[in-house]
């Protein structure tokens, strides 16, 4: 009687044992990553320091952004745009403003790969630079492979103008001080507009420029920048002043440009 007892009182410490577990490890798998900026202890320099989950922003050898120079001339297969319209569905997300696309019903082809349009945002100055010259910002169009989850990201410089670009005039005029959901407020975006005529590019294997800096990136820059007025920046940088992370060493990778 006292055997059984005692085996009952030890199965009910194993079963509290391995619950306690579950939950310790339910509540790991469910913290929030580490915070992340883009100055002082928690800035770029550190982001690898912040996590196992931001190693890579640390250790990683195909990172991004970098600078576009002594580019090798080649022919290269076209970006193929099928763009459309897209509701404007724009938010703050902390890091920049950012704009979700409609699902699949905007894509890119390259190289025989169909990328859909995920969302596109902001950095504020550009990300990439031009013989070590970064412009004023630049626009990132982040595309997914739907069959990888690889993705393809056609960066934009945009440069100061003298007038309003009015093709961006949906999302400057809406442009979200504070952090939120999605919001649409009834506009509609032509997104063909937002891509320059030429779509001649430099392109490069990279990484995401946020942590994680994961190593999945086709990067595809477009030669042509893309101008907009002193006021449109102006706005921007009034939210986010600073949310470009340094260019990052090429390491050997080819780094070719479209001779068209």
């Amino acid at each position: 009687m006292k055997t059984a007892k005692i085996r009952n009182i030890t199965q009910v410490l194993l079963t509290l044992f391995i619950a306690s577990l579950a939950t310790s490890v339910f509540a790991q798998d469910t913290q929030p990553p580490p915070h992340w900026e883009y100055e002082g202890e928690d800035g770029p320099e550190h982001w690898g320091e912040l996590g196992e989950i931001y190693a890579l922003c640390g250790t990683g050898t195909a990172q991004s952004p970098i600078d576009i120079t002594s580019s090798t001339g080649v022919g290269l297969s076209d970006i193929s745009f099928d763009y459309g319209e897209s509701a404007l569905n724009i938010f703050n997300n902390g890091h920049t403003i950012q704009v979700d696309a409609d699902a699949s019903s905007n894509s890119i082809l390259y190289n025989g790969i169909t990328y859909d349009l995920v969302q596109f945002h902001f950095h504020h100055p550009s990300e990439h630079t031009v013989d070590g010259v970064p412009a004023a910002m630049e626009i990132h169009f982040v595309h997914r492979d739907p069959h990888s989850g690889n993705l393809a990201v056609v960066g934009v410089l945009l440069t100061e103008g003298e007038t309003d670009n009015e093709a961006y005039a949906a999302v400057f005029d809406h442009l979200p001080a504070e952090m939120g959901e999605p919001d649409a407020m009834g506009n509609t975006l032509d997104l063909a507009s937002l891509v320059p005529e030429s779509t001649l590019f430099t392109t490069y294997n990279g990484s995401l420029t946020t942590p994680p800096c994961s190593e999945i990136v086709r990067w595809l820059v477009l030669d042509t920048p893309i101008s907009l007025s002193s006021e449109q920046i102006e706005a921007f940088a009034a939210i986010h002043e600073m949310n470009a992370r340094p260019v990052q060493p090429l390491n050997g990778r080819d780094l070719l440009a479209d001779n068209g």
